[in-house]
């Protein structure tokens, strides 16, 4: 069976890039798809043999970064690849990759990490963070008809959708009308360990953008006076670290081995932020360590409140704390070996198996 596999962007390595990894693993023989490719950040995980990057490859060097100056041109160019020849090709998509354009004798299995965010549900907080008003709305609004009006044109594309999470399934039903299946993303259980050893830290782990509301939990540790190490880059550390007192560490971007050496060894692992799934929660639990976690979208299914964790309920500071000091009182009832074995069902293992079973179930209808 020849397996192509599509990705938005491959400029950097989060959550969605460590799922499209293991596909790739999956998969060796496969090429890989992508509007963008920088081969100074991710050419070590995706080597540049195996990319096929579109037409709008050449802009990157003039671009320094700011692909979003050619959002409109995304949808014709995730448009133009051509998928002759393959008979499954599995997509990786949060914006664009479920668009591709595949003969009818080609399976599309789309696994979807979110409906185009920018397009619905956080264009209001997009909208916010790149200070768009003015002018600029004379360029933007226009620009999010168009996209809304190719985003409903093209999700009947895949033959069939994946969710990440049941809250992306929802939002799939919302904006789409599609029914998908749920398989989590998968999590590298094997390579963390319940040491059951704890130093006096709190710690994230996260790109440094609004979204993620790192300032929320910055405006709280300033409060509180605890240790909290941040692990990670992005357009906000500046600003973040010009907020932060001396209690607040940031360490930049760690490999993955000093990474899992961090979580290990941390009291608590906080994460502030609304996400579709979130990785990193899921791996602080399989070093068997409790997580505070916002209580909205992906965190609602992964953190199980007073065994594997807590939530706060608000997007604001007092909330945070109360969640917080509920963490620590609960503290001496956490057991690290029963968080990680919570953590157990969202192992590679059973990612790579139900993928697998999707893929055999598709091919067989063609038969």
């Amino acid at each position: 069976m020849k397996v192509a596999l599509v990705h938005d962007f491959l400029v950097r390595l989060g959550g969605a890039e460590r799922v499209l990894k293991v596909l790739a693993d999956m998969f060796p023989e496969a090429p890989i798809f992508t509007l963008f490719y920088d081969e100074k950040k991710i050419g070590n995980v995706f080597p540049k043999e195996r990319i096929h990057s579109s037409s709008l490859q050449k802009y990157q060097k003039i671009l320094h970064g700011k692909y979003r100056y050619l959002t409109f041109k995304f949808p014709k160019a995730i448009e133009d690849f051509n998928f002759e020849g393959f008979d499954l090709v599995i997509s990786s998509s949060a914006a664009y990759s479920h668009g591709i354009l595949t003969p009818l004798k080609t399976n599309h299995v789309c696994y979807c990490h979110s409906p185009m965010r920018y397009a619905w549900d956080w264009a209001g907080e997009y909208r916010k963070e790149n200070n768009i008003q003015g002018l600029k709305t004379f360029f933007y609004a226009p620009l999010i008809r168009y996209l809304r009006e190719w985003d409903i044109a093209a999700c009947d594309r895949p033959t069939t959708y994946i969710s990440n999470s049941h809250n992306v399934q929802n939002r799939l039903k919302k904006y789409y009308k599609i029914n998908s299946d749920v398989i989590y993303p998968p999590v590298e259980i094997e390579k963390f360990r319940a040491t059951g050893k704890k130093e006096n830290y709190f710690l994230i782990v996260s790109t440094l953008t609004p979204y993620k509301k790192i300032d929320l939990a910055i405006q709280l540790f300033n409060k509180i006076g605890r240790n909290l190490l941040i692990v990670g880059d992005g357009p906000q550390r500046k600003y973040l670290e010009s907020i932060a007192s001396d209690n607040i560490t940031f360490l930049g971007f760690k490999d993955d081995k000093t990474v899992r050496e961090y979580m290990e060894n941390c009291r608590a692992f906080i994460f502030p932020g609304e996400e579709d799934f979130g990785i990193t929660p899921v791996e602080a639990m399989a070093c068997g360590k409790p997580v505070l976690a916002y209580a909205k979208g992906g965190a609602l299914e992964t953190v199980i409140s007073g065994k594997t964790g807590e939530f706060f309920f608000e997007d604001n500071v007092n909330s945070m704390e109360d969640g917080l000091a509920r963490l620590m009182y609960n503290e001496k009832f956490y057991k690290p070996h029963t968080i990680r074995r919570h953590a157990t069902q969202f192992s590679r293992e059973v990612f790579e198996k139900k993928i697998l079973k999707k893929c055999r179930e598709l091919a067989a209808k063609n038969y």
